[in-house]
């Protein structure tokens, strides 16, 4: 979705919902301009969630080190683990997990 802006002052539109007679609109809170819009609601079916890809590959684990956690699947307590900075500079690392169990090989983070 584009922004608009107010071609009188340059200042970002808002957008005004219908509401009775009126349709919905653009407006400027700081002048009298008004941009009316149509909108159609069209329904195009039912949403499918996207699959979820891995944050690191098959084998980004196979050779990560091994550390004493506890799978929140299985118990077991040792698993591969890698850390990355996935937030800003000033948060701390996530590090990501894999079970070393060989029948759970569960995927988790933690932040």
């Amino acid at each position: 979705m584009a922004m608009e802006f107010c071609p009188n002052c340059a200042i970002l539109l808002e957008l005004e919902a219908a509401s009775g007679n009126r349709k919905t609109r653009f407006f400027c809170p700081a002048c009298p301009y008004v941009c009316p819009i149509n909108v159609k609601i069209v329904r195009k079916g039912v949403l499918v969630n996207k699959e979820v890809e891995p944050i690191f590959g098959a084998d980004d684990m196979k050779y990560a080190p091994k550390t004493t956690a506890s799978c929140p699947r299985c118990n077991h307590g040792e698993a591969y683990f890698k850390q990355m900075q996935i937030r800003s500079a000033d948060e701390p690392m996530t590090s990501f997990y894999k079970c070393c169990n060989e029948s759970c090989k569960f995927n988790w983070r933690e932040d």
